[in-house]
């Protein structure tokens, strides 16, 4: 029997999340305390109470989420969990930062950081209104890569995110993935839709974006992760420092292959997987991509007392 602690991604903010966290744990507190004093803000204040559309901003969300994925950590440490518990660690797109921070190889500090670096580059390599993305709704991965192919034309679309078997989201400049918009609904997608995001993520349009990352990461220390970590770009387990650092300088511009990374997870004999953070997106990919594995999300401070039952 083998476990997995997955880490969601952008998307998955709510103003509140992380709070009975909190509340309930003084190690969770001082997670969303260090990463307030790391970015020198009062971001907590923002993630607890504030306005849902600056929170959904790329430079907080990704902070944010992160905090409250390692707020949900630390209160599994505090009922004596922790994170060697698991077998591997993966997280979706900045969500792979938090699995890294939860396997020691990043500090909080840094990692807070460098989300809030990652968030403002990202948001600035494009400007808005030139690049789009959109889900394409029951197509496989090749059928999608075909249709971004196609689409792009001199322009980029790029199939972006593998989620699982039927939803893949490609990304690019807006008319080119409102071309593949029209294409997966010519070729039998059951819907294809825009996504309300600010920047085209995961595609060539992010290379300012992944050059600012590698220089941000190159003065930032990297350690072997105390349990592997399935990156997105390779779909399959990573430990050494030095790889770890080029794999995030990729990812900005990689696809993120999630479905074939908990494809491979299962191969390597992970029967459950935990979700740690905020929402359950990650659960129902999971559940779409291997129904034999049992999926438990640690999203409440009652969902911790119960899996730290499970998991001691």
């Amino acid at each position: 029997m083998a476990r997995a602690f997955v880490f969601p991604g952008q998307g998955a903010q709510t103003i509140g999340m992380g709070k009975d966290f909190a509340e309930a744990y003084p190690a969770a507190k001082q997670v969303f305390d260090a990463v307030d004093d790391a970015l020198g803000e009062n971001l907590s204040a923002l993630i607890f109470e504030g306005d849902i559309a600056d929170l959904t901003l790329t430079q907080n969300a990704q902070p944010a989420l992160m905090a409250t994925s390692m707020a949900a950590m630390a209160a599994l440490k505090s009922e004596g969990v922790d994170v060697k518990a698991a077998d591997y660690v993966a997280g979706h797109s900045l969500g792979e930062y938090s699995a890294l921070c939860a396997a020691g190889a990043i500090t909080l500090a840094d990692t807070a950081r460098l989300l809030r670096i990652r968030g403002e580059a990202m948001q600035k390599a494009v400007p808005v209104g030139v690049g789009a993305m959109a889900a394409l709704l029951g197509l496989d991965f090749a059928a999608a890569t075909e249709i971004a192919k196609e689409a792009a034309g001199d322009e980029v679309c790029q199939a972006a995110n593998d989620n699982d078997p039927g939803q893949v989201v490609v990304s690019g400049h807006k008319g080119a993935v409102e071309r593949a918009v029209a294409l997966a609904s010519e070729r039998g997608a059951k819907r294809a839709v825009l996504l309300p995001v600010s920047a085209p993520f995961h595609c060539a349009l992010m290379q300012p974006a992944a050059d600012r990352m590698q220089e941000a990461l190159a003065s930032v220390s990297i350690k072997a992760p105390s349990v592997p970590l399935v990156a997105n770009v390779l779909a399959e387990a990573v430990t050494d420092p030095e790889a770890i650092r080029k794999l995030l300088v990729q990812q900005v511009t990689g696809s993120v292959r999630w479905r074939e990374s908990v494809l491979w997870m299962a191969a390597q004999g992970v029967d459950s997987i935990y979700e740690i953070g905020a929402g359950k997106a990650l659960s129902g990919m999971v559940r779409r991509i291997n129904r034999d594995l049992a999926c438990s999300a640690v999203n409440t401070a009652a969902d911790v007392a119960s899996v730290a039952e499970e998991l001691r």
